[in-house]
């Protein structure tokens, strides 16, 4: 639970798409956080976490993952344990991207994506579609700050990219343009 001067102790990123239409090949949309060092906020990643690879410390995993977008609920799941962060991090970005095997397919023709932040019971953001990115083939959705040592707080902020899941990872932290 977290207090008005406590901020976000501990949330979770809930990414869900429709499946593939019988016949055509899986639809299989990645989520990705970025963890950024106090050094360099807007730089590159200190780490990159996505489906097959948590943080170094334990405090930024993936709980549910997707290869077809088939099953009940989320499709994919990230827990953030930001009580448990070092203090040397201070910005933590989420966003999705669609796999890329035997071609190129953006969000829009990625089954409908959506996506719903949550502490607890408690909606930071309600499940939202992703239209505004249709024609992307990655996007932000959202990110978690602090100030040194302080609260943490969360802003949505869905921003598309033309970049594939490993080169997204490495680019969406830096400022727009």
């Amino acid at each position: 639970m977290s207090g008005a001067s406590r901020g976000i102790t501990r949330a979770e990123v809930m990414v869900k798409w429709d499946p593939s239409p019988a016949g055509e090949p899986s639809r299989d949309v990645d989520i990705i956080a970025g963890v950024f060092g106090k050094g360099d906020p807007f730089g590159a990643p200190v780490y990159v976490v996505h489906p097959g690879r948590r943080s170094p410390d334990g405090t930024v995993t993936v709980k549910r993952e997707s290869r077809t977008g088939q099953g009940f609920g989320y499709d994919e799941v990230m827990a953030f344990e930001f009580d448990r962060m070092s203090s040397d991090y201070v910005r933590v970005v989420v966003g999705v991207a669609v796999q890329q095997p035997g071609g190129t397919r953006t969000l829009g023709q990625a089954g409908n994506p959506r996506v719903r932040v949550a502490q607890g019971y408690d909606e930071l953001v309600p499940e939202r579609e992703l239209g505004e990115v249709a024609g992307s083939l990655s996007a932000t959705v959202g990110e978690f700050t602090r100030d040194g040592a302080g609260p943490w707080t969360f802003a949505a902020s869905v921003r598309g990219f033309d970049a594939d899941p490993e080169e997204f990872a490495r680019v969406m932290g830096r400022r727009a343009a």
